[in-house]
């Protein structure tokens, strides 16, 4: 996938107690972007061409 954004190693340091599946990282990924997408969607409609915290 070219629009990964999340890195497994700081999953699993943020996750120290359990293993972190092979699927994780990629679910993360698609939520994040879902999330991005919401938020530029958000930004736009408010007529601005910068994501800002309050758009997520």
């Amino acid at each position: 996938m070219g629009d990964d954004l999340v890195v497994k190693s700081k999953i699993k340091e943020a996750v120290k107690d359990l293993n972190v599946a092979s699927d994780v990282p990629e679910a993360l990924n698609k939520k994040l972007l879902q999330i991005l997408k919401e938020g530029v969607e958000r930004a736009k409609a408010n007529g601005r061409r910068t994501l800002q915290a309050r758009d997520i």
